[in-house]
């Protein structure tokens, strides 16, 4: 069984709760996701983020097919971390945990995400080929956005790395 693991890491000049409010609100995936994912949310983004919450999405990682996603969010704690993990969708596994911790200056938001492709060897050939490289444009996006509502912390490197685990 091959394991993949993305980690990325980002800093803003707002507060923790600022980053807490936004990151942490279902809704706002949409924002963060470029147009092209086809990302749309069918339910369960309608209350604010609790350990147990469904949340139901359609996305399209590939022109001409789409595929419903249903995370569940397993772990809350209010305003440091919360983990979603995927109960149907494209990935065998997929874990992922948000961090935000304060910094000097701001805060900082870390993605640990651990997944696995189905589909044998077929997905451990397509993991460099299509997925490594959409994983990459989608969490580069996502950094682009951030930094356009919250600004960019001066000083800060940001941080994003995939690797076989």
């Amino acid at each position: 069984m091959k394991l993949y693991q993305l980690k990325a890491k980002q800093a803003f000049p707002i507060s923790k709760k600022e980053a807490w409010d936004f990151l942490s609100d279902p809704k706002n995936l949409k924002v963060i996701t470029p147009d092209h994912m086809g990302f749309n949310i069918l339910s369960g983004a309608d209350r604010p983020m609790f350990q147990g919450q469904i949340i139901q999405y359609v996305v399209k990682p590939f022109p001409g097919y789409s595929t419903k996603w249903v995370t569940e969010i397993t772990h809350v704690k209010e305003g440091e971390y919360f983990v979603d993990e995927q109960r149907f969708g494209p990935y065998t596994l997929w874990h992922h945990k948000h961090f935000i911790k304060e910094i000097e200056g701001g805060v900082e938001m870390e993605d640990i995400i651990d997944y696995k492709i189905p589909f044998g060897i077929l997905g451990q050939i397509a993991q460099p080929i299509i997925v490594k490289k959409q994983l990459q444009q989608i969490f580069n996006y996502r950094e682009t956005k951030l930094n356009e509502l919250f600004g960019k912390l001066e000083g800060h490197k940001n941080y994003l790395e995939l690797k076989s685990i």
